[in-house]
């Protein structure tokens, strides 16, 4: 059941700091010590990281802080978990798109040691009421033991497309369908092999991009449809999915390299939720590497790198674009780390309602908003990254 609390405010708190070791500093790790950084009622103890290169250098500097935090990086993960004291929690970052396997085992240690934790790291348990038994049942059976809790959450899937969206309907008086969309520049991702070879840019048109075979849009987005539903009291028939590709032009460089023209340049899909053989409950993804190509394809509102957008269609009609700058250089934002920011103050500040929580598993509907109290005006763009 949804928690009845819209809002959860931990300011009752102040004074009792909470322990919390933040696992994998790229670059959702970076934004996750950032929050932690900036939250009063939580205290960074340890900062894990896999690259021997990193490990004793600080937290603060990794995060791209303009202060040292005292927390050195290390590669030990059981001298990081016990600075927790057996509670506390963890904002595990590590990557699990090519390592599910080993993600799941980190995080039930971490949770079976009694800490909270909190992850994007595992699509499946997104909407984690359906996720397989085989790997729900062993997280479980870690929360009970170690009396802790598990919120997996992201912005796309996350909150993009469960929290934004139900909110939103909230305003409407009849919904005729519900449209959530990223609409994204890939040129300003750090992350080449994950654009490459996940989503398929610069790779021969006849190369099919894992990230959209078929079925794996409905494995990763289906949930959030099914969350949706869920909020709405809709009973769904069925799942569909549908997949648009278009070849670049020319050759585009950037940052992660030159794609070449005639290779893929831009990718749209949709995992639509169908009742009564109409789409009413639809998750959208535009992605381009450069902006020129499918320039007939939905653009972000105000023409910059990227935007996440809630269309409710009904009475009335409401659209709503959200866009988050961070890591600023010379006073200029990037709108991929800004959405990265956001999924993990999203996660972040959420660690002191789940510690209150029964033993278990939650999502994005389970865990209330938690505004960061006590932090207005605390913070600017040149202090929180740059």
């Amino acid at each position: 059941m949804q928690n009845e609390n819209t809002f959860y405010s931990d300011a009752g708190s102040a004074g009792q700091s909470v322990p919390v070791v933040v696992w994998g500093t790229g670059n959702m790790g970076r934004a996750s010590i950032r929050a932690v950084a900036a939250h009063p009622g939580l205290e960074l103890v340890g900062a894990l990281v896999a690259n021997p290169d990193k490990v004793g250098r600080d937290a603060g500097e990794l995060a791209g802080l303009d202060r040292p935090l005292g927390v050195p990086a290390t590669a030990d993960v059981d001298t990081a978990l016990a600075a927790l004291g057996g509670g506390g929690a963890v904002a595990y970052m590590a990557s699990g798109d090519v390592r599910p396997d080993e993600a799941l085992a980190d995080v039930a240690r971490a949770l079976a040691a009694g800490a909270v934790v909190v992850t994007p790291a595992v699509y499946a348990l997104y909407d984690q009421r359906n996720a397989p038994a085989a790997m729900r049942e062993p997280l479980l059976a870690a929360a009970r033991a170690g009396r802790s809790a598990l919120f997996v959450s992201g912005v796309d899937p996350g909150w993009g497309n469960d929290l934004l969206p139900v909110l939103v309907s909230s305003l409407a008086g009849t919904i005729d369908q519900v449209r959530c969309q990223e609409i994204f520049d890939y040129a300003t991702y750090d992350a080449p092999d994950a654009v490459r070879f996940l989503v398929g840019m610069g790779e021969p048109m006849d190369y099919e991009p894992p990230m959209v075979a078929a079925g794996v849009p409905t494995m990763v987005w289906g949930g959030q449809v099914r969350m949706i539903a869920r909020a709405l009291g809709v009973e769904l028939d069925e799942i569909r999915e549908t997949l648009d590709r278009r070849a670049l032009d020319a050759d585009v460089t950037n940052q992660m390299g030159t794609f070449v023209a005639g290779s893929q340049g831009a990718l749209r899909f949709e995992v639509q939720g169908v009742v009564g053989g109409e789409p009413l409950i639809v998750v959208e993804h535009v992605t381009r590497i450069t902006p020129g190509v499918a320039p007939d394809w939905p653009v972000p509102p105000d023409g910059g790198d990227g935007a996440h957008k809630v269309v409710i269609e009904g009475r009335p009609r409401i659209e709503v674009s959200l866009e988050a700058t961070d890591e600023f250089v010379d006073g200029i934002g990037n709108r991929a780390a800004g959405g990265n920011a956001t999924a993990a103050n999203r996660l972040v500040n959420a660690i002191p309602w789940l510690l209150t929580a029964e033993p278990g598993l939650y999502d994005g509907l389970d865990v209330p908003l938690a505004p960061p109290t006590g932090r207005l005006g605390r913070t600017t763009p040149a202090s929180i990254g740059r």
